[in-house]
């Protein structure tokens, strides 16, 4: 499991280990925070393809499914 600051997640960079239609490379492009400022969700985008999708950040500390930086 990764340890990961929410709040440093902006433009961060990651693998996706098991690559969906060859998008394996995503990188963080939106914080979305609740009304106290915590961050609640994260928007990620795929270089290759440009599609966006939302997911809650503490899907990135699943070691099986992402890696920190592009490998």
């Amino acid at each position: 499991m990764h340890r990961i600051n929410p709040a440093k997640l902006q433009l961060s960079k990651w693998t996706a280990v098991q690559p969906v239609n060859r998008e394996k490379h995503f990188l963080v492009t939106e914080l979305y925070r609740d009304e106290a400022g915590t961050v609640v969700e994260i928007e990620l985008q795929a270089v290759l393809t440009g599609r966006s999708q939302r997911c809650d950040w503490r899907a990135l500390r699943d070691a099986g499914h992402w890696r920190m930086g592009w490998q």
